[in-house]
């Protein structure tokens, strides 16, 4: 089985649609999708996963199913005295707390206690197990019981965060790592798939991360949301 979960195209935040320049990266992304052949294509509710994502559905002629866990990632804290997503923190902070880096443990920072993280955050996995089971992988612990064993090809269009949240839940690792070592920019496709090395019992591998490569054969350079600036000099974004 494979997993394809591709970030929506550059975003218009104020209108939850996207940009002029996310129209360009949506039809290039819908060119490469439509030399897949997926067995179905869900999407998030937002405006502008489904704006990008209907570029490919009309090319390719497909329907699609949306899921309301694969909204972007909402689970909100107390801190400094404002309530704010979770995930965005200084690394200063977040790096000194050895419970961030545990799927088991991060959960469990005072913090974390504070607000509906836990709630989002069971929401999407529920959500993610659930669909995996409906395509016969079931987890169990940290590996996943091969129900049905297929070569199915899913395409997911949703947001950086919850696809973070996504990744955590497959690969049983800390969301905080997903969230700030790795970055998934408009329109980054990550692929995913089955590995079945002892019969009956699976893990998901990523064969790819975030993979802007219809950007560049279409000469359109990519977007910078979800990066920071690459020094503190550059104000690009801090």
């Amino acid at each position: 089985m494979e997993i394809w979960i591709v970030r929506h195209a550059d975003p218009d935040y104020e209108n939850d649609s996207i940009t002029e320049k996310g129209e360009r990266e949506a039809k290039l992304l819908a060119e490469r999708l439509a030399k897949q052949e997926f067995s179905t294509v869900y999407c998030s509710p937002m405006g502008r996963a489904q704006k990008t994502a209907s570029y490919y559905l009309e090319k390719a002629g497909k329907t699609v199913v949306i899921y309301d866990w694969l909204h972007e990632f909402s689970g909100n804290i107390e801190y400094n005295g404002k309530r704010t997503n979770c995930w965005d923190r200084h690394p200063d902070y977040w790096t000194k707390i050895d419970d961030y880096y545990s799927y088991d443990t991060w959960l469990n920072v005072d913090v974390m206690k504070q607000g509906d993280v836990k709630r989002h955050f069971d929401e999407v996995c529920n959500g993610v197990d659930k669909l995996l089971a409906n395509h016969g992988y079931v987890k169990s612990g940290r590996i996943y019981d091969v129900k049905n064993p297929n070569k199915d090809k899913i395409l997911i269009f949703c947001h950086f965060g919850v696809e973070s949240v996504i990744l955590s839940r497959i690969f049983s690792v800390s969301p905080m790592i997903m969230w700030h070592n790795f970055v998934a920019l408009p329109t980054g496709i990550t692929r995913l798939a089955t590995q079945e090395r002892e019969k009956g019992k699976a893990i998901f591998t990523c064969l790819q991360y975030g993979d802007l490569g219809h950007l560049y054969a279409g000469g359109e350079e990519p977007s910078f949301q979800a990066r920071w600036c690459e020094l503190f000099t550059d104000d690009t974004r801090h």
